[in-house]
């Protein structure tokens, strides 16, 4: 392929869509995408291969090869388009910066918990589709705004530690769902049968902290626990 970069390919989002063919299943990159997103959602990564998007299309193989030229660009296409969604959010009008940046974290939650794939691809390398940049531009567009952003440092430490928290938060709750899905533990029965364990273990007095935090702490479910450890992070940048 002749490209300004010599034998690189030009980034999936900037080549033209192939020119139709006289073929009975339309195609697009639009269209594969969305069918690539269903199949994930329904067995995951692993679960997803080019042939099995193929046969899931009606096509053969090796027509896929004219939208994508390889695995790691379909992955590009499904994750821009999680972040189109992402993107809509962020447009909406809120009051001030920080409205902003909760609203965009809600919403990237939001997508995850629908998406659960989504969470494997964060935080690896940087997401360079149109939507992704959009959310991206949104939010340190909002954290610039926040009273202890004074300069691009400022900026940089801001846009690393939410985006630190968001990965690792997401991945966590994925991580439990995913867990106690493929072992069928019921949270609440695995409470009950450890909780004499945990209150002999604490009454021995070794684990002070521990014991203010399980006995004094509030109990939150995952939604309220995001929010509010969210709003830690948003407290450190606007005194930092």
């Amino acid at each position: 392929m002749d490209t300004p970069y010599g034998n690189v390919p030009l980034p999936v989002w900037e080549r033209p869509e192939p020119q139709p063919r006289s073929a009975p299943v339309p195609l697009s990159r639009a269209t594969i995408a969305t069918t690539a997103i269903r199949l994930a959602d329904a067995h995951g990564l692993d679960g997803l291969s080019v042939r099995k998007l193929a046969k899931e299309l009606g096509v053969g193989p090796m027509r896929l090869y004219d939208y994508v030229v390889n695995r790691s660009e379909l992955l590009d296409l499904m994750v821009d388009a999680v972040y189109a969604r992402i993107a809509e959010a962020a447009r909406l009008p809120e009051a001030d910066w920080r409205a902003t940046v909760l609203t965009i974290a809600r919403a990237t939650r939001e997508a995850a918990l629908d998406h659960e794939w989504f969470v494997d691809l964060l935080g690896a390398r940087p997401h360079l589709g149109p939507h992704a940049l959009a959310v991206g531009e949104s939010t340190a567009a909002a954290l610039n705004q926040a009273p202890g952003v004074r300069d691009i440092d400022d900026l940089q430490r801001a846009s690393g530690a939410l985006s630190a928290y968001l990965v690792g938060a997401l991945r966590r709750e994925i991580t439990e769902r995913r867990t106690a899905r493929s072992t069928g533990t019921d949270v609440s029965a695995w409470q009950t049968a450890h909780g004499p364990y945990l209150r002999r273990m604490l009454d021995t007095g070794r684990y002070p902290t521990i014991a203010r935090l399980v006995v004094d702490g509030a109990h939150l479910d995952a939604e309220e626990t995001f929010r509010r450890n969210l709003t830690t992070i948003l407290d450190g940048v606007t005194e930092s």
